[in-house]
């Protein structure tokens, strides 16, 4: 457990990229062998508009990201945070509880907040309207939901008191768990839902991106799936009748394109 601490305390910012494009090639290929849906979509034109929305998010979080580390920094120098009121415990409950709580506040509740609050609604709008989930799907975000997701994130890191390796650790987790769940596979069904008691699997999220309510407004979880079990926002919605989207946003010729998707926080567009 030290060993993959001091690596998260130092880890080069090549290691990180690797993880990020890494994780979507790898799921990209798993794709292909083991499809959920097959044949309904252009797989490589659909990816174009994603990894756009990925590079933006890259270039967001790579600008700020000096909020983060002086956010960290200040609550570990000033003993502030659930992690340095709570008493001393072993460092891999201290991983644990730290990664929990990071999930819940820069996750779990933003991500909940995004159904709720129009203004932001119209922005996470983006991350829903596509109509091929797959791994890329996992970071089209707007440029400007990217902006307030990651000043949660800070919010979490300075609640938490969470010291700079652990945010990476999370971050790193959180990438991952995403393309994960975003991805397009087709895992055994029983296998699905015994992981879905501790993480956030594919048919879970899945159900999330089911374009109605009250489907659509449930499973908000990214790496643990307790959260949604614990406040009752957890849904299954058998494969068969999945259909990705939002009942308002369906139209692919505004879905599949750049310029109308970084105007839909400032148009017309409704929830549900």
């Amino acid at each position: 457990m030290e060993a993959l601490r001091d690596y998260f305390a130092s880890i080069p910012t090549l290691h990180r990229s690797i993880i990020l494009v890494g994780g979507i090639g790898f799921f990209w290929m798993i794709e292909y062998l083991i499809p959920l849906f097959k044949h309904r979509y252009a797989k490589v034109k659909h990816a174009g508009l994603n990894i756009f929305f990925t590079l933006t998010t890259v270039v967001v979080n790579f600008a700020l990201a000096f909020v983060l580390v002086k956010s960290s920094d200040w609550a570990v120098a000033h003993h502030f945070g659930i992690l340095a009121w709570l008493p001393e415990m072993p460092l891999w409950l201290y991983t644990v509880t730290g990664l929990l709580l990071l999930d819940l506040v820069g996750a779990y509740f933003i991500h909940w907040l995004e159904h709720q609050v129009k203004w932001m609604w119209m922005f996470h709008l983006v991350h829903h309207s596509d109509l091929h989930v797959d791994t890329t799907t996992a970071n089209r975000h707007h440029p400007g939901e990217s902006v307030f997701r990651l000043i949660f994130t800070v919010v979490a890191v300075v609640i938490t008191g969470a010291p700079m390796w652990l945010v990476f650790m999370y971050q790193s987790l959180s990438v991952v768990l995403s393309q994960f769940n975003h991805a397009n596979i087709r895992m055994p069904v029983k296998l699905d839902k015994a992981l879905s008691w501790v993480i956030v699997t594919p048919d879970m999220h899945h159900t999330h991106h089911h374009y109605v309510v009250p489907y659509t407004d449930s499973n908000y979880g990214n790496i643990f799936s307790i959260w949604d079990r614990l406040f009752g926002t957890f849904r299954y919605l058998e494969r068969e009748r999945l259909v990705y989207g939002v009942d308002t946003c369906m139209d692919p010729e505004e879905n599949e394109h750049i310029l109308p998707m970084l105007k839909v926080p400032f148009g017309t567009y409704k929830k549900m």
